[in-house]
C-alpha cells in the first residue's frame, strides 16, 4: 500500500483557487508556501487521496534542462500511470512519499522527493542546481482535481540518459521545438496538461537562479 503526502486545499489555496501556473515571487514566498503545507499535510494511503478532491496530493514535476534544451519525455505502454501513456511531457516527477522523509521541513521534504524521482528516472552526472520556481494547479479534470505540481528546475551540466529505456524514451528539445509541439505542427503528438500549461513560461523556467532553492551531488 503506498502512501502519498497531501495538504487540504484550503492550506495550499486559503484566499482564492488559481489555475495554471503560478510562478513565486522568490525563495521567502516558495518558503512560506511549503512551510504552510507541510504543517497542516499528512500521509494518506494513495487510493483514499485518489477520490478526495479537499486533499491536495503534492507532486515534484521537475523540468530538466540542459545546454538550453529541455528533455522531452513519451512514457511507454509498460509505464506505471496509464493515464500518461503515449503523453509528451516535459516533467519528472511523482508523489511524497514517507521515505522522503517524514519528520523533515517542508522544503527538504520536496527537494528530497524531487531529487528522489529525477535520480529514479534519469541517469545524472555531476553537480546540478534544483529550483523551486512555482506552482501547477488544474481542477478542469478529475485528476488534476486532486494534484498539486510543485515546478522545479533541474539545471543539469550535460544531458542526462534515460534509465529504463523501455518504459520512456526522450531526447533533448529547444524551446521552439516544444512550442511548435503545443502549436500541434509536429506529428499530432500530444502533451500531458501539466506540460502544455508550463511551456508558455519556459524562457522564465530555464532561469531560474534568483530562486535558486536546492543543490545537491550525484
Amino acid at each position: 500500500m503506498e502512501f502519498v503526502f497531501v495538504t487540504p486545499r484550503e492550506v495550499a489555496f486559503p484566499t482564492c483557487t488559481p489555475q495554471g501556473f503560478q510562478p513565486f515571487a522568490g525563495p521567502a514566498e516558495a518558503e512560506r508556501f511549503l512551510d504552510r503545507v507541510r504543517a497542516e499535510g499528512f500521509f494518506v494511503e494513495r487510493a483514499r487521496a485518489e477520490r478526495t478532491p479537499a486533499w491536495k496530493q503534492l507532486i515534484p514535476y521537475c523540468v530538466v534542462a540542459a545546454e538550453e534544451r529541455v528533455l522531452l519525455m513519451k512514457r511507454r505502454a509498460k509505464g506505471g500511470e496509464a493515464r500518461l501513456h503515449g503523453k509528451l511531457s516535459i516533467g519528472v516527477g511523482g508523489h511524497i512519499n514517507p521515505i522522503d522523509g517524514a519528520e523533515v521541513s517542508g522544503s527538504e521534504l520536496v527537494s528530497r522527493a524531487a531529487r528522489r524521482e529525477i535520480e529514479e528516472e534519469l541517469e545524472v552526472r555531476g553537480e546540478y542546481g534544483l529550483a523551486l520556481s512555482g506552482y501547477l494547479n488544474d481542477d478542469s479534470n478529475p485528476v488534476g482535481a486532486v494534484h498539486l505540481g510543485l515546478v522545479f528546475t533541474a539545471n543539469l551540466p550535460r544531458a542526462p540518459r534515460i534509465r529504463e529505456e523501455d518504459v520512456l524514451e526522450g531526447h533533448m528539445a529547444t524551446p521552439g521545438e516544444l512550442r511548435e509541439i503545443q502549436r500541434g505542427s509536429a506529428r499530432g503528438e500530444s502533451l500531458e496538461t501539466w506540460s502544455s500549461l508550463l511551456i508558455p513560461h519556459l524562457d522564465r523556467l530555464l532561469c531560474v537562479e534568483d530562486v535558486r532553492h536546492h543543490v545537491t551531488t550525484t
